[in-house]
């Protein structure tokens, strides 16, 4: 019996023996104003077994054991009741009302709205344009620490593995370009959380999703609020709140290439104060192989405290004031140097001697400060004063016998000398250059958000206006060390001085100022929201140049450069009935062109969409069609993309992109079990208007109707559920179709495509004492060997069968 045969074996086995008998249902709502609550929690009390209320507050458990059992039913901003219910064998109805907190129900609720995409869940219902939330439950029914995981539950998103851990995420949405997540709008608790967002938004920082509570995707309508990167979508992750009552959570894991996790974190609220302290530890040896010894994992060390202080009321000088610091600190064995082709024939997670050195020391501290205030019963204020300092040194291989790595592996029989060096046993002096790309980032403003409602008639407004000041910057210091090899290992031959060599002694900078105003006007079957964003970005860039690594200045050339945009957008939502509802916007996209930029243009685009939404008791439906209408994409020089890590930006001419995004979500019982499946699927068609010529490598030669490199035409995922009181088991598959390397049309040379790839994970949990329990994960089932990029050089494969388990206690 094969592996695959025991693993569905016991799929099967441990399915039959969650056995039940009956099921609970019902809805939850608002004492006080008898209007439902989304994502309200209902636990049975002494187990992990529960639901999370969906947008008209309704919730049902399923395969409960005749006899007697304790609900706890809970939300934010309510006060958590517990029930005894009888439960027969059968199906029982329980009908729950829950008292709003005099603190939180005006206030943590509000707020929680201010920095978030989306807000409460149901609000997605009547957005005018595609919103999706990965919820917590969501979050740990899987047990994620790799944010590409998360993302693959969500239609319209591209990526782009790497790693394989998702250490440095390749993210697009709707065909924006996926380097390094530099085109989407990337946050953390509504604040822009790249290392530089406007002077460098390649986001060579990315906070660790195993930390946090739920992750939030708008396309298309975040335009408005959200920027500066407004072509493809937002992606927002929220932290861990603060629990209403004294909390702890332990989460420890262990797994395949000695891998290591464990999430912690105690917390409590009270009436005047509030305070989290939370930990995130992940470390992993690494799946790739150094023939000669050596290094390719990570580890990485996340902390984070919140403090809260309120005055009961919501109003007033000092209303609520919550103070968040963060730190990180990561050491990653990583490399940009890939594979040839006929080495991954044979040794697919091979890593060349060559690379041996590559290492990143990085360190990010954050710290926000938000106060809000409400003024009277119909407008609030929210401001946020942020500040990031993320710095970095990637030490790692760049050329060998004078050549760039990308270079060699991109031909690799023309360069078969250099191809040789890179695991021979010996070589002469210097052969290898190894650059410390070290860098500094800082990235601090304030944001302020106000909220007004009004009522005029039948017609409901909810105006926001919000300004954001904002400054950035990154400063490259770098050298190149030379190495030999000597028997099989790296020694340094001639060690470089730090700020000398090509763009390596730069400084740029960004001031930015943006203002937003929206209106969301509510008619009985009709939502109509509209706006205007403008953005007015200062950039500064200073180049002491290769021979001034004390930056006297003497060879300093500087170039400033400013760009002001307005972006108008505006969507509708109309209910066609309770279950059904119809929308369609038009925005504007808008990306900067960086400092420095030169002949450079603003990256700009028309984009529209029209969509279905269909929610009915356990079924879900969602499909939208989408059009994006470039004027001018852009293409940056990254060391990600094979590039010269300069970080110029190249103009791309137009281009069209379109496509389709469906979700399907069904939930029902059978033979005693409460089942669940989901489906979604992408289709993309991206291709350039015009012919041009870039420097930039994925583009090159480009002609009219060549198609847009890395970015898959197909995308499918799918889950299936089975759960019981003591436990459960989810089954997922995703499929994502061959994508070129290089812009070009018709059929793909092997050379420039990437494989297709069917891959399955597995995941379940066994509760073995209340508010504890096991789970386990096993990521690629079938342990599939496939090419997921040719970039940054040479061939990176997709992460093998890993198989991990833990233990998670909440008490």
């Amino acid at each position: 019996m094969t592996l695959l045969h025991k693993l569905l074996f016991s799929f099967v086995l441990l399915a039959g023996v969650l056995l039940g008998q009956g099921s609970v249902s019902g809805t939850l709502t608002n004492a006080v104003t008898g209007e439902p609550i989304a994502q309200g929690n209902v636990v049975v009390k002494g187990t992990s077994r529960g639901d999370a209320a969906d947008h008209a507050g309704y919730y049902a458990i399923h395969g409960l054991p005749a006899g007697n059992h304790t609900l706890i039913f809970s939300a934010m901003g309510f006060e958590p009741i517990e029930r005894l219910v009888i439960v027969p064998p059968s199906a029982v109805t329980l009908d729950i009302s829950l008292q709003p907190v005099i603190l939180q129900a005006p206030v943590l609720l509000v707020i929680r709205e201010r920095i978030s995409l989306i807000g409460d869940p149901s609000n997605i219902f009547t957005i005018p344009g595609a919103a999706h939330v990965i919820s917590k439950v969501e979050l740990r029914k899987h047990s994620y620490s790799n944010i590409h995981s998360v993302l693959q539950q969500v239609p319209g998103v591209n990526i782009q593995e790497e790693d394989g851990f998702g250490l440095r995420p390749n993210i697009g949405m709707r065909g924006t370009g996926v380097e390094r997540s530099q085109k989407i709008a990337l946050m953390e608790d509504g604040v822009l959380i790249a290392p530089a967002p406007y002077a460098a938004p390649a986001a060579y920082y990315f906070p660790r999703v195993g930390r946090m509570e739920s992750v939030e995707v708008r396309k298309g309508s975040s335009q408005i609020k959200y920027g500066p990167n407004t072509n493809g979508g937002a992606l927002n992750l929220i932290s861990t709140s603060l629990p209403s009552r004294f909390t702890t959570h332990l989460d420890l894991s262990t797994g395949a290439y000695n891998a290591r996790r464990a999430h912690l974190y105690a917390g409590a609220s009270g009436n005047r104060v509030g305070w989290l302290l939370e930990t995130f530890q992940h470390a992993n040896d690494g799946f790739k192989v150094l023939d000669r010894g050596g290094k390719t994992g990570f580890a990485i060390a996340d902390f984070l405290a919140k403090v809260r202080i309120n005055n009961g009321k919501g109003t007033g000088l000092l209303p609520f004031l919550e103070l968040k610091l963060g730190y990180t600190d990561e050491v990653s064995h990583e490399t940009y140097l890939g594979l040839t082709d006929s080495v991954f024939s044979r040794q697919p997670f091979h890593r060349y001697a060559a690379s041996g050195k590559d290492r990143l020391d990085a360190q990010h501290a954050q710290v926000g400060l938000t106060h809000f205030t409400m003024l009277g019963a119909t407008a609030d204020v929210t401001t946020t004063l942020y500040r990031n300092v993320f710095k970095r040194n990637w030490y790692k291989l760049d050329r060998v016998g004078g050549l760039k790595i990308a270079d060699i592996l991109a031909d690799p029989v023309r360069f078969a000398v250099e191809v040789s060096l890179l695991d021979t046993a010996d070589s002469d002096l210097d052969q290898y250059q190894v650059k410390a790309n070290k860098r500094e980032y800082y990235a601090q403003g304030i944001q302020t958000f106000i909220t007004l409602k009004s009522r005029l008639g039948r017609v409901t407004h909810q105006l926001e206006a919000g300004l954001r000041y904002h400054e950035d910057m990154e400063d490259r210091f770098q050298h190149v060390d030379k190495y030999q090899m000597v028997a099989g290992g790296l020694q340094l031959s001639a060690p470089g001085l730090p700020g000398t060599g090509g763009q390596n002694n730069v400084i740029s900078t960004a001031t930015a100022r943006a203002l937003f105003i929206q209106d969301k006007i509510s008619l009985s079957l009709m939502t109509i929201t509209t706006g205007l964003r403008y953005e007015s970005i200062s950039f500064h860039r200073q180049d002491y140049g290769p021979d001034d690594p004390q930056r006297t200045g003497a060879g300093l050339t500087s170039n400033a450069t400013s760009v002001r945009a307005l972006i108008p957008g505006v969507g509708v939502d109309y209910r066609l009935s309770s279950d059904l509802s119809l929308f369609a916007g038009v925005h504007k996209g808008f990306s900067p062109p960086g400092p420095g930029a030169g002949e450079t243009r603003a990256e700009e685009s028309v984009n529209t969409e029209l969509g279905l939404r269909y929610r009915r008791a356990a079924l879900g439906l969602l499909g939208i069609a989408f059009h994006n209408r470039y004027d001018n994409l852009l293409g940056s020089d990254l060391s990600a993309v094979g590039g010269d890590g300069t970080g110029e930006q190249f103009n791309g001419g137009e281009a069209n992109i379109a496509g389709l995004e469906t979700v399907v979500r069904y939930a029902f019982r059978y033979a005693g079990f409460a089942l669940s499946a989901r489906l979604n699927y992408t289709l993309t068609r991206a291709h350039f208007v015009n012919d041009f010529v870039s420097s930039f490598k994925p583009w090159g030669n480009v002609q009219a109707g060549d198609e847009l490199p890395y970015l898959p035409r197909h995308q499918w995922a799918a889950s299936i559920g089975a759960e019981r009181r003591v436990g459960a088991l989810y089954l997922n598959g995703r499929y994502v179709s061959p994508m070129r390397t290089q812009a070009g049309q018709g059929s793909i040379e092997k050379s420039e495509r990437t494989d297709a790839a069917l891959v399955f994970d597995l995941t379940g949990q066994v509760n073995i004492a209340p508010h504890a329990g096991l789970y386990f994960s096993v990521t690629n089932l079938t342990d599939q060997t496939y090419i997921v990029a040719r970039r940054p050089a040479g061939i990176r494969p997709g992460l093998p069968r890993t198989v991990s388990a833990g233990i998670r206690v909440d008490f």
